[in-house]
């Protein structure tokens, strides 16, 4: 039988009233490892509950304690992060080198939590007017809801979590139902480090749990990463419920290789940030621009290197694993028939693919299309799969230009040697990422990360001092202490002297 598994309340299980389930699936092997239960409008009132009943208590406790329990969660991250990058590949199917990639980039959003006395200092002004002093802090807003993705079970969620309750807010994660396991883990892992019950929940569930979020009174704030119709949503629905919302959408990442770059190099990365996690990235590259003539070149160069990939059990080895479902391998297939149909040139063909793993996998291989055109499906469609499109450009103009007309504006790069092209280039183009000869730009957990156009709806981006502001909000203290004698009775309107 498989293991059933349940919603995190008040630091214990918490099976819920829903009724309901869907199943967890080992993408690599097709076999159904698990039944997780689905949230109804009760159960998501229960978790709030609990979360609400703990904010008092976290946000009054000192940022020393709060810190120290960070660094005990950081710690235990640390000894057992194998473990978790373990459960990452069971259910999402990446290989376990680029799980393991994935904590240890989530850690580090951990580490930067840890300095929240410094970033969230307020600010003194003695004597602004005569005997008046002002001063300013940071508190806490209260519930906060964060609603993650499939393709980073773990690293998403800590992009937000640990500065939210670093900061004394109480958390209610609502994992995808693809992967739900590592947010489970997660949560034990809180316990552990010490972390008072009822300020990281897990509310497990589909649409019911996510519209429950979005409109329920006590959660202050939404943190989502998803596609950029649902992050549409997500935006509207929350906002529209009086909460601030960071939401995080689609990408159509382009990679423009010049002339004068090392082409080996762009061949490398352009096949490392196509394929890597079979593609399931919002920051991967699916169309890079050749400029002039070296685009058959490239194409030989990538194709040289994309057919030489091992695909299969992310526990075998394997340069690249399945993808997360069923309905993920036929959407992606069914962009490679109609690439072809719309008549691009299929240099490699990853539905032919023989994979290395047992059973009936969700398996398509490294594909590779030339003489792509803007008008084509696999061109200005996020696939979200291992199909990279090679689109032949005159000049940097004409690259500079697709980019930008371009509905998303999550991640670029530029592969050149020219400094002056890509100091041009990263002040152009409008992207809210921005890698040279860096394929996939992924800030430090000290910098923020966040698309433009299309790629994000709010005005903030998650982790860093972006991050710290969204957890937080404002407060200004005028202060006055008199003197025994007062100055008697004054309607007139307050003025500086």
């Amino acid at each position: 039988m498989a293991t059933t598994l349940h919603h995190w309340k008040n630091g214990t299980s918490f099976e819920g009233t829903g009724g309901r389930f869907s199943d967890v699936t080992n993408p690599a092997t097709g076999e159904v490892t698990a039944q997780l239960a689905l949230a109804s409008e009760e159960d998501v009132n229960e978790v709030v509950a609990a979360a609400t009943a703990a904010f008092p208590a976290w946000r009054d406790t000192s940022l020393a304690k709060r810190t120290q329990v960070l660094f005990a969660f950081r710690e235990l991250l640390n000894a057992r992060k194998e473990e978790l990058a373990a459960i990452i590949t069971s259910e999402h199917g990446k290989v376990l080198s680029d799980a393991l990639g994935e904590v240890t980039r989530g850690q580090e959003v951990v580490e930067f939590a840890c300095g929240i006395a410094h970033l969230i200092k307020g600010a003194f002004t003695e004597n602004a007017s005569t005997k008046v002093d002002v001063h300013s802090v940071r508190q806490p807003l209260g519930v906060v809801g964060i609603i993650s993705p499939f393709n980073f079970p773990a690293m998403v969620p800590m992009w937000f979590f640990p500065i939210a309750i670093a900061a004394g807010n109480t958390v209610v994660l609502k994992p995808s139902e693809k992967v739900p396991t590592a947010a489970r883990w997660i949560a034990e892992l809180w316990k552990e480090a010490g972390l008072p019950d009822g300020v990281f929940n897990v509310l497990n569930g589909d649409k019911i749990a996510v519209d429950g979020l979005l409109t329920h009174p006590d959660v202050q704030s939404i943190s989502f990463v998803g596609s950029t119709p649902i992050a549409k949503y997500v935006y509207e629905t929350g906002t529209a419920n009086g909460k601030r919302v960071q939401a995080l959408g689609g990408a159509k990442n382009h990679m423009l290789v010049l002339p004068d770059a090392d082409l080996d190099l762009a061949a490398d990365q352009a096949v490392n940030a196509g394929f890597g996690s079979a593609g399931e990235r919002c920051m991967a590259i699916s169309a890079v621009l050749a400029v002039g003539d070296i685009g058959d070149t490239l194409v030989a160069k990538i194709k040289e290197r994309a057919v030489g990939l091992r695909t299969g059990d992310g526990t075998r080895g394997c340069d690249m694993g399945p993808l997360v479902t069923s309905a993920a391998q036929q959407r992606v297939s069914g962009y490679v028939d109609a690439g072809e149909a719309a008549g691009a040139e299929l240099v490699v063909d990853g539905r032919t693919i023989q994979p290395d793993a047992d059973g009936e996998g969700f398996f398509v291989g490294p594909t590779l299309f030339d003489h792509v055109t803007t008008d084509m499906s696999i061109y200005t469609d996020e696939i979200f799969g291992p199909v990279l499109s090679v689109v032949r450009v005159d000049s940097y103009d004409e690259g500079v230009q697709l980019i930008n007309d371009n509905p998303y504006g999550n991640g670029v790069a530029i592969f050149t040697n020219d400094g002056g092209a890509a100091r041009q280039f990263q002040n152009e183009v409008k992207v809210g990422m921005i890698g040279i000869n860096v394929p996939v730009p992924v800030p430090m957990a000290y910098y923020s990360f966040g698309g433009w156009k299309s790629s994000l709806f709010g005005d903030s981006h998650a982790h860093g001092v972006e991050g710290v502001h969204f957890f937080t909000r404002g407060k200004v203290v005028t202060s006055r202490w008199l003197d025994p004698s007062h100055g008697g009775l004054n309607l007139g309107f307050p003025q500086n002297d």
